[in-house]
């Protein structure tokens, strides 16, 4: 029996093993949108770029679920999760940890940041200074801390989840391109429908202590942290055209060069969008990338990676509204 055998209906591939991560893939969006009422791109999103071994930045107003979402995340495989809160006055050390000395061995000892954790919410990252910030840059690169000259692997998986107040800008601090160009996506979390708010209002109010992931325990079944990791290797599997790649690099090319932004993105896009694509097929029970599946993911890998021009930014235009008109112009290959 395999490992991701979870008695769930199968979906189009006929490869035995993409099956079966895929029963594994539907298990997670289950327990997933059992918790989170609507949002379900949203929630397509986060598992792609769990998948796919990336990290999300999440930006909504405050109430939408960006903290449930990221604990219920991590319910689902019985992984560690801790939540920083970012502030003016947060430390780098803060972060990653330090060395102290203990004085009854007469020795130093690490005592370890938040990041020694499977899933890290960095809340209100752009809250602390681009020193802080920057504390992060190896972690989500190398998944490892480097303390003293010494380098420490995280445990795997680990997987960053930022979130950022679009509306409430004031004492906040504009991400490094660097660090905004380590997320995989910049998923936008929007206020949900009148029938999901009603459904989740009434979920609450149904849920002891109010507390709705405690009430959706789905008998204390999980996927486990190793299960995770195959399903990412699993990933690697999925197969990639070369037109597919052609038709990527392509577009991403194209935001160097197009009169509406003053930056494009750089070849960490391409990556990042071949990579999510690979997730995003499985997360679909097919075992190769469609052009689809770029369309799908093109604005949450590259809207957090340019920057509209002046004059598009006077005229009111979004980024969003920019790159639609990049995919629109670009030819698909016809696989």
């Amino acid at each position: 029996m395999s490992e991701f055998d979870l008695d769930l209906p199968l979906q189009t591939s006929s490869n035995p093993a993409i099956q079966q991560a895929f029963k594994a893939v539907q298990y997670l969006q289950q327990r997933l949108r059992s918790v989170i009422i609507g949002q379900e791109a949203v929630i397509d999103q986060v598992l792609t770029a769990l998948l796919a071994g990336g990290h999300v930045l999440l930006e909504g107003v405050p109430g939408v679920g960006k903290t449930l979402l990221v604990r219920a995340l991590a319910q689902t495989f019985g992984g560690d999760f801790k939540r920083l809160q970012f502030t003016p006055d947060l430390m780098p050390s803060d972060v990653t940890g330090h060395y102290m000395f203990d004085g009854k061995n007469n020795s130093f000892i690490l005592r370890q940041g938040p990041v020694f954790t499977n899933l890290l919410l960095a809340d209100e990252i752009n809250r602390a200074p681009a020193k802080t910030q920057a504390a992060l840059l190896e972690v989500m690169q190398e998944q490892s801390v480097t303390l003293d000259g010494k380098r420490h692997d995280l445990t795997l998986p680990f997987m960053v989840l930022a979130t950022q107040n679009p509306i409430e800008q004031e004492g906040t601090y504009p991400l490094p391109e660097a660090q905004l160009d380590r997320f995989m996506f910049k998923v936008m979390i929007d206020y949900p429908t009148a029938q999901d708010e009603k459904a989740l209002v009434q979920a609450v109010i149904s849920s002891p202590d109010n507390d709705l992931l405690q009430a959706k325990q789905n008998n204390g079944v999980t996927l486990s942290s190793n299960q995770i990791i195959g399903l990412q290797k699993m990933v690697q599997q999925i197969t990639v055209d070369p037109q597919i790649i052609d038709y990527v690099v392509r577009l991403v090319a194209t935001t160097r060069q197009w009169h509406g932004l003053s930056v494009g993105a750089g070849p960490r896009a391409s990556i990042a969008l071949i990579s999510s694509a690979r997730a995003h097929a499985l997360l679909h029970g097919v075992d190769f990338v469609t052009p689809d599946h770029i369309r799908n993911l093109w604005l949450p890998t590259l809207r957090h990676r340019v920057r509209l021009s002046t004059e598009m930014e006077m005229e009111n235009y979004r980024v969003d509204d920019v790159l639609n008109d990049i995919a629109n112009s670009t030819n698909a290959p016809r696989l």
